[in-house]
């Protein structure tokens, strides 16, 4: 399933216009963004195999908006927005090892995962 952020927008409201729901929308993924970073207990094994996107999906559509916009950015890059810290600094300190069922869960839900498309640098 290959899901683009603009695919799922809701309906415009004729209350709302462009600009102020923009507006909401980036607040609300700052919020789920300080969410996970707060959240470090949960793991992004856990997250993909609930549903279907973990942190870095998020880095990922994250670049993907920045790249089609003219933004020159790296994945690394994109993975310390949404981490909040570097990646490999994260992984030392939150990640833990996978158990054998989350493996076995991530490989069966494997078709429902996020696919992003990543335009190139």
């Amino acid at each position: 399933m290959s899901l683009r952020y603009s695919d799922n927008r809701p309906p415009p409201n004729p209350m709302i216009d462009d600009k102020t729901r923009t507006e909401i929308e980036a607040a609300a993924f700052r919020g789920l963004v300080a969410h996970l970073q707060n959240r470090t207990d949960v793991q992004n094994i856990d997250l993909m195999n609930l549903a279907g996107f973990c942190r870095n999906c998020l880095s990922k559509w994250y670049l993907a908006a920045a790249r089609e916009r003219g933004v020159q950015m790296t994945d690394g890059d994109a993975r310390e927005a949404v981490y909040g810290m570097p990646y490999a600094q994260w992984k030392a300190e939150y990640q833990q090892e996978a158990t054998p069922e989350q493996q076995q869960r991530y490989k069966d839900t494997a078709a429902l995962h996020a696919v992003i498309d990543i335009p190139d640098a």
